[in-house]
């Protein structure tokens, strides 16, 4: 069986760190082509992978030999691109969040469904050890009823980490739309969808620009959420955590309490009823930070649902409802009250 041939449209740091090294590792795959509009950029991903360089995403998209193409752009391209590669019929895994509107995310989905491709949205935080593991204990009965959940995901702001640095397009609000929401936030909303087993139905917020002076969309925001079967959290996404990275999640049950990522030597801690603690090591979540670039598994699942033919584990579908909590977060803000979502 020939090797999957994959195409990389934007080579900034999202691409660089994750996207090509992981599918270099993959031996199903031959990195076939990388573009961005700076050309450099893209001569030296090519030249480290032995790819073909673009600087029209149209024209590698155009190329016939490409199976599969991966969306690393700034967020206002995550559609467009999406959309164009599905039409001419190539399997895709986007960035998140998957769109800027609810009208892009139900285009690239219904782009997917007319070409029978693949459309994968890289939530990486479902394949961390430490969360899958406590799927398995809610899902187990081990916590019992879940009462209420906080989750937060904060760093200094994507300038120590985007090529860009301050100019990056990150700050910029036409080619963001949004910012910690957008960047982090989202993440996080998948990851409650995950854990809990159930669609986020109300939201409240405030999203607000406290500490960037170089920008106009939110570095800071604070979330209530509220699931279907009644269970309350809040969700903090921020830019604005200027020591170290916070990606901590915790879940109060019935019998026990989960801390994910809340530990520097235990990614999972559960504390019972009863008194016992339980400690578990699964290796650490992915950061921004230097020299931590493990896994994320994201590559590796994508490629396996285009080999073996599976369903994509995280769906155009499952990106959207992922991406609508952000939406209704947004629309909370505006308006000064409570958005319920459909």
């Amino acid at each position: 069986m020939r090797r999957l041939r994959v195409g990389v449209v934007g080579c900034g740091s999202i691409a660089k760190h994750r996207h090509l090294p992981e599918y270099a590792m993959n031996e199903h795959v031959e990195v076939t082509a990388v573009c961005d509009i700076v050309e450099d950029r893209a001569i030296e991903m090519a030249e480290k992978y032995g790819a073909k360089v673009y600087t029209d995403y149209k024209e590698l998209i155009a190329n016939d030999e490409i199976d599969a193409v991966s969306v690393c752009t700034p967020n206002y391209l995550h559609a467009p691109v999406s959309i164009a590669a599905l039409q001419a019929g190539k399997h895709v895994l986007c960035e998140k969040p998957m769109a800027t509107s609810k009208e892009e995310g139900e285009q690239m989905i219904s782009a997917a469904v007319e070409q029978d491709k693949k459309l994968m949205i890289a939530h990486n935080q479902r394949f961390v050890p430490s969360h899958v593991k406590a799927k398995q204990l809610i899902e187990n009965g081990e916590i019992g009823k879940i009462y209420s959940f906080r989750t937060t995901f904060g760093h200094g702001g994507p300038e120590a980490w985007s090529m860009d640095g301050k100019e990056s397009w990150f700050f910029q609000k036409d080619k963001a739309f949004i910012g910690a929401m957008g960047d982090l936030g989202v993440h996080k909303t998948d990851l409650i969808r995950y854990l809990l087993g159930e669609e986020v139905v109300e939201v409240g917020s405030f999203v607000e620009t406290s500490a960037k002076d170089n920008t106009d969309v939110d570095d800071t925001a604070v979330c209530v959420l509220k699931t279907e079967s009644g269970i309350i959290g809040t969700l903090a996404a921020s830019w604005s955590y200027v020591s170290k990275e916070d990606n901590s999640t915790i879940i109060y049950g019935e019998k026990a309490i989960l801390r994910l990522e809340d530990d520097p030597a235990y990614s999972l801690i559960a504390q019972y009823q009863n008194g016992e603690v339980v400690k578990y090591e699964l290796g650490g979540i992915q950061t921004n930070e230097s020299g931590d670039q493990t896994n994320t598994q994201v590559i590796d699942k994508f490629v396996d649902c285009i080999v073996n033919d599976t369903v994509s584990p995280v769906s155009g579908e499952e990106g959207m409802k992922s991406l609508q909590v952000i939406l209704a977060a947004l629309e909370s803000n505006e308006k000064k009250t409570i958005t319920r979502l459909n």
